[in-house]
């Protein structure tokens, strides 16, 4: 039974949550072993002792490959013990079978963080306290460090648009890498172009004023007024624009983030209003 607060038992329940979301603040070694396995009865004690004296830098995930053969599957295990090193939401590193402990204390050194990934980690924390200009000067400075990180383009291009700034951020999502981040930067885009370039369409002219003035909204950071008008605006017409006014409901919400109280109640609003 695992009693410590650096080390977890997971499962295919809440491995995304334990792991991947929290890899993103802080690394995260996974064990994956079995009962019947001896060499992970001789690693795991190891592991967890290395991982006790490292005062929190790294949480470790034990996953019992017998209750979670998904996740076995899912991450290619095919001999225990296999531990796989986690951060930013990715496997960075990973070894298998039993290594000695000065090569599992290097594997341990070489997960830790950079300078680089830290300032990355600072930039999505501030998005979540919407310091927007706080944020994109963490990822110009990522960016520089590191020109094709996928997770600080996207942190840059909400950071812009949420400043006004649609025109920079047009670019980087129109020209976003094939990545984990790259459904966001879609979900983003559509906004990204209504705020560059919007023309008044005839038809509905009190749905288009609705619709113009919520992007005004957004250009001034006035979000939850903007949100009540395109909502107001999809319960008379569902597919306004093609779409493109739901679109931008679902990119502001991505910009305030899912920790926002806003997004949950504003997500909950938008799904009563389309189902």
């Amino acid at each position: 039974m695992v009693t410590s607060n650096h080390i977890i038992e997971v499962s295919e329940a809440d491995f995304e949550y334990e792991v991947i979301q929290f890899s993103r603040t802080k690394p995260v070694v996974v064990d994956f072993w079995a009962e019947w396995s001896v060499p992970s009865q001789t690693l795991g004690p190891l592991l967890e002792e290395l991982v006790e004296n490292a005062e929190g830098r790294f949480r470790l995930a034990k996953v019992d490959v017998d209750e979670n053969p998904n996740l076995a599957i899912r991450y290619n295990v095919r001999t225990l013990p296999y531990v796989k090193g986690f951060r930013m939401g990715q496997v960075v590193a990973e070894f298998s079978r039993v290594i000695p402990q000065p090569e599992i204390e290097k594997f341990l050194k070489e997960l830790a963080p950079s300078p680089t990934d830290l300032t990355l980690t600072k930039g999505l924390g501030l998005l979540q306290y919407h310091r927007w200009a706080d944020a994109e000067a963490s990822f110009r400075k990522v960016i520089q460090e590191q020109a094709k990180s996928p997770a600080a383009a996207l942190g840059l291009a909400k950071s812009l648009l949420a400043q006004n700034k649609a025109k920079e951020a047009q670019d980087i999502l129109k020209n976003f890498p094939s990545s984990r981040e790259y459904a966001t930067a879609e979900i983003l885009r559509p906004l990204a172009d209504a705020l560059v370039h919007t023309q008044p369409q005839p038809g509905k002219l009190n749905l288009e004023a609705i619709y113009l003035r919520a992007l005004n909204l957004i250009k001034s950071g006035k979000f939850p007024p903007a949100l009540d008008g395109l909502l107001e605006l999809l319960k008379q017409d569902k597919t306004y624009r093609n779409g493109n006014a739901r679109k931008i409901v679902v990119a502001v919400l991505e910009i305030l983030g899912e920790e926002n109280e806003l997004t949950r109640q504003y997500r909950a609003e938008l799904a009563s209003v389309l189902f």
